[in-house]
């Protein structure tokens, strides 16, 4: 079973146009609404790839209510963890003639320590049964950089890491199994850019010296690098008629996850999420209509 957690959803209206030009009043063609954000669509990408998973989350007000209803009216296997707090809105814009898509992010608010302290409870309960745990999206304001970690001193399960900067720091010395950032998450990391494929290969090898067992590095449409015991991994992407790329880098955590449940090799693991990132990037919902697996 694998669990995927996280503190930081958001309930996403995504509008898309035919042209859009901004400082102008444009008329959306389509807009939709989806429970989203990391968490989220790790564990509604696990549901459609047919593994056994679970989804932790916190939610809350008028916006989570809506999340909770959305995953329920896909039967995803889910434990809310409620707060106070209402969950943030976000809002996508897909240009179709540009293939251009603009995000705009409302941060996650501050969230009372106690509503973390019964995340963590939570968090023991439901990664005790599970063999894989995936961790994603930043932490809420407030919220201690260790929090991740925390979580990870409590599971023995094999840990697949979407987080970045200061809570991937805190969170290496646990020796996680995976650690996905993209290429300018793990730049935010390590404190400086890549200059040279040089200088990306060798961040890549200090989050494996610091704990890592591996480091996947996703960039767009190029090749994903994967750095591991068994050396450098490079496996390039398949071209796609592009929809709506947000989700892509969660499909391909849950994908990476999915594999290793199975006790696939890791390079049939890599190649399983990037054939669910791609399938997600052609369509309009994230994480939503992926093939299952046999």
């Amino acid at each position: 079973m694998i669990l995927a957690a996280g503190l930081t959803p958001a309930w996403q209206q995504i509008l898309s146009f035919r042209r859009f030009i901004p400082g102008e009043v444009n008329r959306a063609q389509q807009a939709v609404w989806c429970g989203s954000g990391k968490v989220l669509n790790v564990g509604c990408a696990l549901h459609h790839l047919g593994v056994q998973s679970k989804t932790l989350c916190l939610v809350g007000g008028n916006s989570g209510e809506q999340i909770c209803a959305d995953f329920q009216s896909m039967n995803i296997p889910v434990r809310w963890v409620k707060s106070r707090i209402p969950t943030r809105v976000c809002t996508t814009i897909l240009d179709e003639t540009t293939k251009t898509t603009t995000e705009l992010v409302e941060n996650s608010n501050s969230i009372p320590s106690e509503e973390l302290d019964l995340f963590l409870d939570a968090f023991v309960e439901e990664s005790a049964s599970a063999q894989v745990v995936v961790l994603s999206g930043s932490l809420p304001a407030g919220a201690s950089p260790d929090f991740y970690r925390r979580l990870l001193e409590k599971t023995s399960a094999k840990a697949v890491l979407d987080i970045r900067g200061l809570e991937l720091d805190a969170a290496l010395p646990m020796r996680p199994f995976v650690v996905k950032p993209n290429r300018e998450e793990l730049a935010k990391t390590v404190g400086r850019d890549f200059a040279s494929e040089q200088d990306l290969a060798e961040a890549m090898s200090e989050l494996r010296d610091r704990g890592a067992e591996w480091v996947v590095v996703s960039q767009g449409a190029a090749p994903l690098l994967a750095l591991g015991p068994d050396g450098l991994i490079q496996i390039e992407i398949p071209k796609i008629n592009l929809c709506n790329p947000i989700g892509c880098g969660d499909c391909l955590a849950a994908g990476i996850a999915a594999g290793i449940d199975r006790n696939l090799t890791m390079y049939e693991s890599f190649k399983l999420g990037i054939r669910a990132a791609a399938e997600n990037a052609s369509v309009l919902l994230p994480a939503r209509n992926l093939s299952r697996l046999p």
